[in-house]
């Protein structure tokens, strides 16, 4: 069955922070939802690209060489293998869209791993 999904219904649903849930697939891929606040760690994705796009707030994206910050209705593409830290100042609504087998944690395994994300 084909349905619509409402972004903010959606968002309004997620209680905690730095634990993506899937709001739907598309292919290959999933279309994650999530809040943040605070610091991630520096992790990377050794086999995928990660899209994060900025529903609400603003984000900024730590890299090796230099920061880019993430304005509402604006996305940004790491590429697989470049070493990134999301960080939100204040609350951050991300909508993500990478393959299936993507951990949130890239190549570090530790508290904050989500193996199976919930769906919403």
């Amino acid at each position: 069955m084909i349905s619509k999904v409402n972004l903010r219904d959606k968002f309004s649903q997620i209680l905690d922070y730095w634990n993506p849930r899937i709001g739907g697939e598309l292919n290959d891929s999933y279309v994650k939802l999530v809040k943040i606040k605070g610091e991630f760690i520096w992790h990377h994705h050794e086999h995928e690209d990660e899209m994060f796009f900025v529903w609400k707030g603003r984000l900024l994206i730590r890299l090796r060489d230099g920061d880019v910050a993430i304005n509402e209705g604006e996305f940004v593409i790491i590429p697989k293998g470049v070493e990134h830290q999301p960080i939100a100042e204040e609350e951050v609504h991300l909508f993500l869209i990478e393959p299936k087998t993507t951990l949130n944690t890239g190549n570090v395994v530790n508290e904050r791993t989500v193996s199976n994300p919930l769906r919403i």
